[in-house]
């Protein structure tokens, strides 16, 4: 069937790939055109099978997804993704958005919810779940940390002191409380405590 909608299927999870691969062979219209296991190997199947719709895990091995779908969409700018992830943290949700996915659904929907997206965005529309855009809306209603903020946080989520994070960042610790604060103030938290859990809940901060 040459009016097929050929997919592209990016997950490091050999089930989850064969489980997806297996339900949508068995929509009619639906054609698996390639399954990729991690980031570099997605773009380089990208570029061989030109997919007509892409779905993307967000974790992946040697290139995160939102990377991959950056690096996809530089080369492919009608490249039409829909990132599929366990993740719903809004800074994830964020990130991916800003790097060009068209869609944006957590694991566990039911086939039609899929089906229903991948034939929408294929169409050259967008398909984000209520909840999703709920997140969505609140993450760009805050005020985004700064890249040293971030790694000031990150530091603080794998329980660094204020010493300890200058030293590694090679600020003094004055500089560092003075970022502390900041972020604290930006996330909308009392203390560093929270601050970690905050950032791990949001998917700021991912435990590797």
């Amino acid at each position: 069937m040459t009016d097929s909608i050929r997919i592209l299927i990016v997950d490091d999870h050999h089930i989850v790939r064969q489980g997806l691969a297996a339900l949508l062979k068995t929509v009619p219209g639906f054609a698996v055109a390639a399954e990729a296991s991690d980031g570099e190997q997605a773009v380089e199947l990208y570029r061989k099978h030109r997919p007509d719709v892409t779905l993307m895990d967000l974790r992946l091995p040697k290139l995160n997804g939102v990377a991959a779908l950056s690096r996809i969409r530089e080369e492919f700018p009608n490249a039409r993704v829909i990132v599929l992830t366990t993740f719903d943290g809004d800074e994830d949700i964020y990130r991916a958005m800003q790097a060009g996915a068209r869609g944006y659904l957590l694991k566990g929907m039911d086939l039609s919810e899929l089906t229903e997206a991948i034939r929408t965005v294929h169409a050259g529309k967008s398909r984000i779940p209520s909840r999703v855009a709920e997140k969505l809306a609140e993450r760009m209603g805050t005020s985004s940390l700064t890249a040293r903020e971030l790694e000031v946080l990150q530091l603080i989520v794998a329980g660094r002191s204020n010493k300890d994070i200058g030293a590694a960042l090679f600020i003094s610790e004055a500089t560092v409380k003075t970022h502390v604060n900041s972020l604290l103030s930006k996330l909308g938290v009392e203390d560093r405590t929270q601050a970690a859990t905050t950032a791990l809940q949001r998917g700021i901060v991912h435990l590797d």
